[in-house]
């Protein structure tokens, strides 16, 4: 969930074969949020529906003891790396897409300066994708161009710190 922007992102949606057939990326929809008195923005046991061409998705939200058998599970514990990079991979993504005519005058509009220095810092730059990794082109102290990924750009100092502060 991402509640400032009230929308809600599911990446891995890909893994199940009626979605990757239809080929539309990750799932990105507006859900209505609002904070309650506990701070948790949906209630547990809550259904968020999204609609992905035909196929009409039901989310259940779980409650907050399902973060914990998430991220505390040896399979994820042993792939931390693994799955963190991807997560950088999915943000590097989603950066490029930023970056498109017409939608980086609104991103740069957003309350998220973190955002509007990763979008200053990567400018035009070229990415690469491979089976593993996407990385921009950008030139280092020297000006020589160099490979990195987005967790690897300087920012200015006075730019607030990545999650988790």
């Amino acid at each position: 969930m991402l509640p400032d922007s009230e929308r809600f992102v599911d990446p891995t949606i890909g893994q199940f074969d009626e979605v990757r057939k239809i080929g539309m990326g990750p799932m990105v929809g507006k859900v209505a949020m609002s904070t309650r008195e506990d701070g948790s923005l949906v209630e547990p046991g809550a259904q968020v529906m999204l609609q992905r061409d035909d196929l009409l998705l039901t989310y259940t939200v779980a409650g907050p003891e399902a973060l914990a058998s998430i991220v505390e599970h040896p399979e994820v514990i042993a792939h931390a790396d693994g799955h963190r990079r991807t997560g950088v991979n999915t943000a590097s993504l989603m950066l490029a897409a930023l970056r498109a005519e017409g939608v980086r005058d609104r991103a740069m509009q957003a309350p998220h300066p973190r955002l509007h220095a990763l979008l200053q810092a990567v400018g035009e730059a070229p990415y690469e994708s491979d089976a593993q990794d996407v990385r921009f082109r950008l030139p280092d102290q020297s000006g020589q161009e160099q490979l990195l990924w987005l967790d690897e750009i300087r920012l200015p100092p006075s730019t607030p710190a990545a999650w988790p502060r």
